[in-house]
């Protein structure tokens, strides 16, 4: 834990001073519309509103305004226990920032982690694909982060995803838990791991802003909510 506190001071200190720097000369933060006025990007009053579709890829799954200047490259694995420190804590401040409209995030769902034993990760991110196809990625996305299973058990079986499904009005039907239990997704999965492979991150989770990956020094700003959004804009205008 202090290992971890030194690294959030040090993403704060560093992304501190990114900003301070970048910030001068930059201009209007947003586009500006045909008029010359700047033009604001679309808010969005609750996570139910925010526009959730699959990418041209195939793999890639994109969460908020398709006008967002600033895209956030997520890349997580399920049984990551460090994916669900970020979702469960930085994860607030990425949240605040799409209902804003001035980000889009993309997720890319990794399943390496089933090597060691199982297929929770590949039962997970089938069940988010699906939840995809329902419009509920997002609300389903956060409560499998708020109640992974240990990092030590196999816990994401069909059983526990539908129970948990059960928690997004919504979710659950004949479709979804078909789905589910027939890894209707299969394709996705193993396409979606290789994506991550050939992205070049080192890990999970791992971040890229507009292309560009978080460097270690400011990782530890990933964890903390208030910090994250201060990391996003460093790296937005570096």
């Amino acid at each position: 834990m202090g290992e971890r506190r030194g690294r959030r001071a040090l993403a704060a200190a560093a992304a501190a001073v990114l900003v301070g720097v970048l910030t001068t000369g930059c201009g209007e933060r947003h586009a500006e519309a045909g008029d010359g006025k700047p033009h604001a990007p679309a808010a969005y009053t609750g996570v139910e509103e925010i526009p959730e579709t699959l990418a041209p890829d195939g793999t890639t799954i994109r969460v908020g305004s398709p006008r967002a200047k600033i895209v956030v490259h997520v890349y997580e694995d399920l049984r990551c226990p460090a994916c669900a420190e970020f979702e469960n804590q930085g994860g607030e401040g990425l949240r605040e920032m799409i209902l804003s409209g001035e980000v889009r995030a993309e997720y890319t769902l990794a399943s390496f982690l089933d090597d060691r034993g199982g297929q929770g990760s590949k039962k997970a991110a089938n069940a988010l694909r699906a939840a995809l196809d329902a419009g509920r990625f997002v609300e389903y996305h956060e409560v499998l982060f708020a109640h992974q299973p240990e990092a030590t058990v196999d816990g994401y079986t069909d059983a526990f995803l539908l129970d948990r499904a059960s928690q997004v009005q919504g979710l659950r039907g004949t479709e979804f838990d078909a789905a589910v239990k027939g890894m209707k997704h299969r394709d996705f999965v193993t396409a979606s791991e290789k994506a991550y492979e050939k992205s070049g991150v080192p890990g999970t989770p791992a971040m890229k802003v507009n292309g560009k990956t978080v460097p270690d020094h400011l990782s530890g700003g990933l964890f903390d909510k208030d910090l994250l959004p201060m990391v996003i804009g460093a790296m937005a205008r570096s």
